[in-house]
């Protein structure tokens, strides 16, 4: 018994931090993240800020994946910041410094990363998108995660390295239907495997 009960204590713990147990985003903290948002980029166009915005008022309180094509810039401009001549690996690198811990906090992470072996073999209604180098999957929480990351008072300032590192990209989101690779099942299952062992262990000892 004590065994299930740690066991479920572990889980528990797992399963609070890695789940964003708020919900929707409500209208409140939607317009809160748009205020911090025309904040810190003054660039922002009106496009992009009702693309967002919409991003926000469809929150079904779910985690979601970002699926990103890559086609790295292979002469990238000098950046404030850097040193010049920086390859736009290393300019991309500057840009994931600040990512990672701010994605890590929150629970969220990269779960696939891979370079790009050959030209798009499949292309319909889309001109440009015949040459990527990087394809990378990342979960985020929520929404609000996300929006707590984008609109951090630090991302404007980093987001600048990434912007050079990159000749063309696309990012798009996605929630999940089928999603076998979620750590809530792996480690679910693996706790059960280990309080199945270490039952059979003890009821073997005591037999």
């Amino acid at each position: 018994m004590k065994i299930w009960l740690s066991l479920s204590v572990i889980y528990a713990g797992f399963f609070l931090w890695y789940t964003d147990m708020g919900g929707k985003l409500d209208s409140e903290e939607i317009e809160i993240f748009l205020e911090k948002l025309e904040k810190n980029n003054s660039s922002l166009d009106s496009q992009m800020y009702n693309s967002i915005k919409s991003f926000m008022e469809d929150d079904s309180g779910r985690q979601f994946l970002m699926v990103n094509n890559v086609d790295m810039n292979e002469n990238p401009s000098d950046v404030d910041g850097a040193n010049p001549g920086e390859s736009a690996e290393q300019l991309m690198n500057r840009y994931m410094e600040h990512m990672y811990s701010q994605l890590l906090k929150r629970a969220c992470h990269p779960i696939f990363a891979g370079r790009v072996i050959h030209p798009s073999m499949d292309l319909v209604g889309i001109e440009g998108a015949e040459l990527w180098d990087q394809n990378a999957l990342m979960r985020y929480k929520s929404r609000r995660a996300f929006m707590e990351i984008a609109t951090h008072s630090d991302m404007q300032e980093k987001h600048k390295f990434k912007v050079a590192a990159l000749e063309k990209t696309i990012a798009y989101p996605v929630e999940t239907i089928i999603y076998l690779s979620d750590p809530r099942l792996i480690l679910g299952l693996i706790l059960l495997i280990v309080g199945l062992a270490l039952e059979l262990r003890s009821r073997s000892r005591n037999s």
